[in-house]
């Protein structure tokens, strides 16, 4: 037979577990929303901002062969 510390032991520990589950379906969540989007938006952009300096460049190189 379980005494009543062990009763209260057991409620604390379950408890707790759920608030770990919370916060780690809590952090996927962030990661699936906010992260992975900004991650995938920064590097979107440093490759739009490479082919722009690219285009930029292929421009400047056909006004100096133009003279």
């Amino acid at each position: 037979m379980v005494t009543e510390l062990g009763w209260y032991y057991l409620g604390a520990g379950t408890l707790l577990f759920f608030f770990w589950a919370y916060g780690v379906v809590s952090f996927g969540l962030d990661l699936k929303n906010k992260i992975i989007p900004g991650i995938r938006g920064m590097l979107a952009e440093r490759e739009a901002k490479k082919a722009e300096e690219e285009r930029e460049r292929e421009r400047d190189e056909k006004k100096q062969q133009l003279y």
